[in-house]
């Protein structure tokens, strides 16, 4: 297949890219290069330097007439969305709806869609959350992803064109950028391996759903089948706080770092975690990365960096 990845010189993006190209699809990488790096950019696969809110988009549809739309890029820092809800909402909603518009016109069969398990179901009611469990985001980031789904929705019921969504918990692992709005997994990995000391926010028992990132990039070559729609959980079911963290990365560098802890910062959601029963169910995905291992060689990814 003729498979278009957007963000796919970022971090979890570059990782499909890799294994797409490892499959045998012909792949072409849509970034801006904002965030993503060259290096991370698989030789098999083309390379074209653009933004997803540019009208040449069609144009580019229209020339290579692409069999999948896998689209990651985005605006990712939900620190950045509340600061600048506009600026998050031009390149997350419209930029979305120009590649949707392109993807329309020029014949896509398939778009497969990175969303966030994370920020869709805002403060959760249920643990681990499923699928059906009421979307009430708490930040214009949130809203923006639940925006795409219910525009894929409509790009279905109006134009037939499948769509499946994948609701992301927190990705870590190798390439995961430790600086800005990067998850915390690699903020302390690049600390502890610098001797610099992580600052742990609040009391460090808020907890979230780590999924390794080679265990995201087998869901989404689960979702280049033909039978595969909707919207799936992709996460561990397992609550990890910031203090495991801290001590399991302590342990696996080898440093005695001192636990330090700051101020907490306001409004963070206290628990996130999801579901994946929907996905392994009917296709048999489930994570397959321990964490522990996970923290490992995200770790050896960093030291060999370094």
């Amino acid at each position: 297949m003729k498979i278009i990845v957007t963000g796919g010189a970022g971090f979890i993006g570059s990782h499909i890219v890799d294994a797409y190209c490892a499959l045998g699809h012909d792949v072409v990488i849509l970034d801006n290069f904002s965030s993503g790096k060259i290096e991370n950019c698989n030789p098999k696969a083309r390379i074209i330097t653009m933004d997803i809110t540019a009208e040449a988009i069609n144009d580019l549809f229209e020339k290579e007439r692409f069999d999948v739309l896998n689209h990651h890029a985005a605006q990712m820092d939900v620190r950045v969305s509340v600061n600048d809800p506009q600026f998050d909402a031009s390149t997350n909603i419209l930029g979305g709806l120009n590649l949707y518009e392109a993807a329309k016109k020029n014949g896509v069969k398939k778009i497969i869609f990175a969303s966030s398990g994370g920020t869709v179901y805002g403060e959760q009611q249920e643990f681990p959350a499923s699928e059906d469990h009421p979307k009430q985001p708490l930040s214009p980031y949130g809203i923006s992803k639940l925006a795409n789904e219910h525009y894929l929705y409509y790009y279905k019921q109006e134009y037939g064109i499948p769509s499946v969504i994948l609701r992301y918990a927190n990705i870590y692992g190798p390439r995961q950028n430790p600086h800005g709005e990067a998850g915390v997994v690699a903020i302390f990995t690049n600390k502890l391996l610098a001797g610099q000391e992580p600052v742990i926010n609040g009391d460090g028992l808020q907890t979230r759903d780590y999924v390794f990132v080679s265990d995201v990039v087998q869901a989404n070559i689960h979702a280049l089948s033909d039978t595969m729609e909707g919207a799936f959980n992709i996460g561990t079911e397992k609550e990890t706080d910031v203090v495991t963290i801290f001590r399991h990365l302590n342990d696996i560098i080898g440093g005695n770092s001192p636990e330090k802890y700051g101020a907490a910062k306001p409004g963070e959601q206290r628990r996130s975690v999801i579901s994946h029963k929907k996905i392994k169910q009917h296709y048999g995905w489930m994570p397959t990365v321990s964490f522990r291992e996970g923290l490992e060689k995200t770790v050896e990814f960093f030291r060999a960096r370094l």
